[in-house]
C-alpha cells in the first residue's frame, strides 16, 4: 500500500478497508508481524485510526505483547473515547498484567460505556418502520396524558 496524492478519499477508504480484512485474515493464520505492518500502513491514511489501532491492539494481545496491546487500545480511546471494545479489552490486558484494581476499573468503566453508547444495530427497513410507528404512538400517549394532566390541575385550581 503505498499513499499516492491522486487517490480519492473513496479509494483511500477503500484501501483502509481491505488492510483491515486482510489484517483480520492474517491474525488468525497468526502471521502477526505482516498483520502489524498491514494496519501500520494503514494509519498513514488518516481514515478510521480508532479501528485500525483497536485492530492493532488485537493483533498484539494475540502475540502476548501486552505492552503494545496497551497503548494500542490507548490511542483507540484517545481518537474515540467512546469506543466501548477497546475499553473492554484494554480491561481484558489490565488483568493478563496483574493490574487488578486498574482492570476492575476499566472493567467497570467498559460496561457503563456499553450501556451510554450502545452499537448501531443493523435493522431491516421494516423494523424500522415498527421503531417510528411505535415511537409516535409512545410520544401521542405522552401529550395526551400530559394534556390529562394539565386539565385536571385547571379544574382543580379554578
Amino acid at each position: 500500500m503505498n499513499i499516492q496524492k491522486q487517490e480519492t478519499p473513496e479509494e483511500r477508504q477503500a484501501l483502509v478497508q481491505e488492510a483491515l480484512v486482510q489484517a483480520d485474515k492474517l491474525r488468525k493464520k497468526k502471521d502477526y508481524k505482516q498483520a502489524i505492518k498491514l494496519l501500520v500502513e494503514a494509519l498513514k491514511y488518516n481514515i478510521e485510526k480508532a479501528m485500525i489501532y483497536y485492530r492493532l491492539g488485537n493483533v498484539y494481545i494475540d502475540g502476548a505483547d501486552l505492552g503494545r496491546a496497551e497503548y494500542a487500545y490507548k490511542r483507540a480511546l484517545e481518537i474515540d473515547p467512546h469506543h466501548v471494545n477497546a475499553m473492554h479489552n484494554l480491561a481484558i490486558v489490565y488483568k493478563r498484567q496483574k493490574k487488578t484494581s486498574l482492570y476492575v476499573k476499566t472493567f467497570k468503566k467498559s460496561q457503563r460505556m456499553q450501556l451510554r453508547y450502545p452499537r448501531n444495530p443493523k435493522l431491516t427497513s421494516k423494523q424500522k418502520t415498527r421503531l417510528r410507528r411505535l415511537s409516535l404512538k409512545t410520544i401521542l400517549y405522552m401529550l395526551l396524558g400530559l394534556g390529562a394532566v394539565v386539565i385536571i390541575l385547571i379544574l382543580l385550581f379554578r
